[in-house]
């Protein structure tokens, strides 16, 4: 940069990236000081500039800010996930046993409950998301609806433990059709928020949301051919 009308240019091009907060930028120390809401990587920054400029970061990983910025975003399910699993493995070992069927019910039962929870919530909302990738609630907005409280009533049913094959069937169906639009939306890389958490977090579209409907649909089919 060599002069004022530079650090304008150079200043007004990083503003424009959504997250961007605050620039200062200096021509005599040749260096921009960029706040953010959240972590944008070098190469964005570097492609908002004029070719003539260039950037980098001293003391700066980008492997590292990738993966702060992961965890920052999908804490909330990884949470969740967390606690489910910690429970599930207690009932597995209680009583000196290896009760792994128990402990994939108590998993699913925990599953569901807590994610039909945070879409009741606020359901309207969640059934408008839903509609925008889901391959069925596109066509039939009452399916979003529909959907939540079925969510609900498998997680009561693997909790009780009613029909078990009847509850594994219907999650294995509901799961599967999930799945499509899920896979439909990541691999055309659209940027939408995910309504599995419900409208309460902002979630992005992304293969975290695939390995969910995916566990679902592996435990369900698993749990059938133990039964039958």
């Amino acid at each position: 940069m060599t002069c004022g009308n530079c650090e304008a240019k150079v200043k007004s091009s990083f503003l424009m990236l959504p997250g961007v907060t605050e620039v200062e930028v200096s021509k005599e120390k040749e260096t921009a000081t960029i706040s953010m809401d959240k972590h944008i990587p070098l190469s964005t920054l570097q492609n908002v500039l004029d070719k003539k400029y260039s950037i980098t970061a001293t003391n700066h990983s980008e492997t590292t800010e990738q993966a702060k910025n992961w965890v920052a975003t999908y804490k909330p399910i990884l949470l969740i996930f967390g606690y489910i699993t910690l429970v599930s493995l207690i009932t597995v070992f209680q009583n000196n046993g290896l009760d792994w069927m128990q402990g994939m019910n108590t998993f699913m039962g925990g599953f569901f409950l807590t994610f039909s929870f945070f879409k009741m919530l606020d359901l309207k909302s969640f059934a408008e998301s839903y509609s925008m990738y889901d391959v069925v609630a596109s066509k039939v907005k009452a399916w979003g609806f529909v959907y939540v409280f079925i969510e609900l009533g498998l997680g009561v049913s693997y909790t009780v433990g009613y029909n078990p094959l009847l509850t594994n069937i219907i999650t294995l169906v509901v799961m599967t059709i999930s799945i499509v639009g899920v896979l439909q939306s990541v691999l055309n890389k659209r940027r939408i928020q995910c309504a599995c958490l419900g409208t309460v977090f902002s979630l992005p579209m992304s293969t975290v949301t695939i390995i969910e409907d995916s566990l679902m649909i592996v435990m369900s089919a698993g749990m059938i051919f133990v039964i039958v």
